[in-house]
């Protein structure tokens, strides 16, 4: 028996309404092989999280262009880690000035993707450290 596909939750948190990058992102780990939720506009971190554990992902994509990342990223982090589902893998993009990616690092977000990353980056950054649930 194979192993299974890794399931990837592709959330939008906060006010920001734009999801156009959200939905290619979405579309190419789909195309890719992956099995993909989107959570779609205006999700709470709570939200988030809690679509995480109740879809069984095995990582989060989180898309923001509203320059909030600093609060959101980590309060997902930590609405994860209130729900013993740290040990899921959180990634995001958008408009992240480098400054910030660091101190995103830190917090525990795995992987940052800023505007004019190739999709293939993102998907094999994806196949290389998230790992699909055993068969």
């Amino acid at each position: 028996m194979s192993a299974q596909k890794i399931r990837v939750l592709i959330a939008k948190p906060g006010l920001d309404g734009h999801d156009r990058g959200a939905k290619v992102v979405a579309r190419a780990l789909r195309d890719a092989g992956f099995e993909v939720i989107y959570t779609g506009l205006h999700q709470t971190p709570e939200m988030i999280a809690i679509a995480a554990v109740q879809e069984d992902v095995d990582c989060v994509g989180l898309s923001i262009m509203s320059g909030a990342h600093n609060t959101l990223f980590p309060a997902v982090m930590n609405e994860l880690k209130q729900r013993d589902a740290d040990n899921i893998v959180v990634f995001g993009g958008g408009i992240i000035p480098e400054d910030d990616v660091e101190r995103l690092m830190a917090a525990g977000v795995r992987g940052v993707f800023t505007p004019g990353t190739p999709l293939a980056t993102i998907i094999d950054w994806v196949r290389a450290h998230v790992r699909p649930p055993q068969a």
